[in-house]
């Protein structure tokens, strides 16, 4: 049996939709992401507290629904092909779902102090990186449909991804360069920490892009 037979609707519909159901909570995950930095950025304290709370369900929800198809995957031996590559896929889609959550609690605990001027190209900054995670989702659902799609999807990844680098470079190239006197140096590595780690989310997408590359090869052999 091929793999595309494998992945036909009558032998994994429960293992696809339980997936689907992982995507919708990191779609989710990247609203509350985006909202969260614009509420802490802009002092919405209930706003980004509301953002917390969602975040911390979420997070609960997508490691019960990775664990269930974890179990999915090993009650199916016709799966034992893909059921490697399915895993580490869905490492680094948990681990996406790690980085917002720990970035938005770190904005609570160390609160930093963000110049007005500085707030819009951080919540670009965020809508670029979340925009990276958002295009790795239709190329995961093409991995079980049409692989043959998930370079169109997985190229977006790149897009954003490197798009985000670039306005990471700059906040920071502003921060050091331009803000001499307005920052101390301790605020200006802050930011700098801040900067770095919304662009990790970006660069956790194209983790995602490239596993799903290398499993969309294996099922064209």
């Amino acid at each position: 049996m091929g793999l595309f037979d494998i992945f036909s609707k009558k032998n994994t519909a429960t293992l696809i939709s339980s997936i689907d159901k992982l995507l919708d909570i990191v779609d989710h995950s990247l609203i509350v992401f985006r909202d969260g930095v614009k509420d802490y950025l802009y002092d919405d304290n209930a706003g980004f507290d509301d953002n917390l709370s969602s975040m911390a369900t979420l997070e609960t929800e997508a490691g019960t629904m990775i664990r269930e198809i974890e179990r999915a995957l090993y009650s199916r031996g016709y799966l034992i092909r893909s059921r490697g590559d399915i895993m580490r896929l869905l490492e680094r889609l948990d681990h996406i779902i790690t980085i917002i959550s720990v970035d938005l609690v770190q904005f609570e605990i160390e609160s930093p102090k963000v110049p007005t001027e500085l707030r819009k190209e951080f919540v670009k900054l965020a809508e670029l990186a979340s925009l990276a995670v958002e295009s790795t989702i239709p190329g995961t659902k093409a991995y079980f449909t049409q692989p043959k799609d998930i370079a169109e999807t997985t190229s977006r990844v790149y897009f954003y991804e490197k798009e985000a680098v670039k306005l990471s470079q700059s906040i920071k190239r502003t921060v050091f360069h331009n803000m001499t006197e307005d920052l101390k140096l301790s605020e200006k590595f802050h930011l700098r920490y801040f900067a770095l780690h919304i662009e990790d989310l970006a660069k956790a997408a194209v983790k995602v892009a490239e596993q799903l590359s290398v499993m969309a090869i294996k099922r064209s052999l």
